[in-house]
């Protein structure tokens, strides 16, 4: 296996701020993944790092096999957090512009510019001065100025922030096309459900430290057979009452979304299996599932363990807990 980044023993503090702590993590050439941590967790400092826009302060940082990002800034694809174009340049120019400077030849950019345009619902702004476009717009067009020049890799920090609903689909597909033709795909994001919909790796960072990584087939499996989901066929409260001191069961509780379906609450360790076997047992259902952990959930659960404290859930399905600040003194 090869790898596109290869991240070991890496440290970073902006003075008595911590923002990166013994920091190790290989991602997979081909890869897409995703990065994700609540708010100062050190997401965008390491993209940062991984770009050579800062530098450690000790540990080692390869690159597609290089000393750094510089040593391979055309194969690599950049979309940074702080959103800018050249305002008073036309669209059209800026494209080419950038497209030049990652070395696609002269004859090729006019087609090659008109043509994304086209992709991104975009046509009608080829001589439009970029300060003119709403900023959805010109999102789209420093994703264009990203991957116009067809990088190995493409880091895309809160490519999703702004957008609405149908531009975010829209970007979703062009980043799974993106993957599709081999290349490899790095985002962070504080939408767990874009994440969850698009990556084959997770990597999380809370405080400054790595917290979780690995495929998501990886992290199901380590979190999944937590509890099960059943629909008695007679009365749900009744149900609930026997099936309360079922062996193996912690809790009982409504599922707060399907009316007279029943959440089961497993131990760690719990034989799945065995407890659903009881449970046919104890109660005629007409339904009986393990339930699938989300990523969001493992998430807050990683997040209250390891700060102590309960995340408001309000907040986070705003999208504001996991938000990275971007700002380097603020990891």
């Amino acid at each position: 296996m090869t790898t596109a980044i290869d991240i070991r023993g890496v440290n970073k503090r902006f003075g008595p701020k911590v923002a990166v702590e013994a920091l190790d993590l290989t991602i997979p050439t081909g890869s897409l993944c995703g990065f994700i941590g609540p708010n100062g967790a050190g997401k965008t400092t390491t993209i940062r790092m991984v770009m050579s826009i800062i530098f450690p302060d000790s540990g080692q940082i390869r690159v597609l096999g290089r000393e750094s990002a510089l040593e391979s800034k055309d194969r690599i694809g950049y979309l940074p957090e702080e959103r800018g174009v050249y305002k008073k340049m036309r669209v059209g120019e800026f494209l080419t512009y950038i497209a030049r400077l990652k070395g696609v030849h002269a004859s090729a950019t006019e087609n090659l510019v008109r043509g994304w345009l086209e992709k991104v619902g975009l046509p009608e702004v080829y001589r439009k001065k970029c300060e003119e476009l709403s900023k959805g717009m010109q999102q789209k067009i420093q994703f264009i100025a990203a991957v116009i020049h067809k990088p190995d890799m493409v880091i895309l920090d809160e490519p999703f922030s702004g957008l609405d609903p149908v531009n975010r689909k829209l970007l979703r597909s062009l980043i799974d096309e993106q993957h599709r033709e081999g290349r490899t795909i790095i985002f962070s994001t504080h939408a767990m459900f874009e994440a969850e919909s698009l990556c084959d790796q997770i990597f999380m960072i809370h405080n400054g430290r790595k917290v979780l990584d690995g495929s998501l087939q990886q992290i199901t499996a380590r979190y999944d057979n937590r509890s099960l989901l059943i629909e008695p066929v007679g009365d749900t409260r009744e149900a609930a009452a026997r099936l309360a001191d079922l062996g193996q069961v912690q809790a009982v509780a409504g599922t707060g979304s399907s009316r007279g379906v029943l959440e089961l609450l497993l131990p760690d360790g719990a034989d799945a299996q065995g407890a659903m076997a009881a449970a046919l047992g104890r109660v005629a259902l007409r339904r009986i599932e393990i339930k699938r952990v989300s990523l969001e959930e493992v998430f807050i659960e990683l997040v209250e363990r390891t700060s102590g404290e309960r995340l408001d859930r309000s907040v986070l399905a705003a999208g504001g807990v996991a938000a990275d600040s971007g700002a380097e003194g603020g990891e």
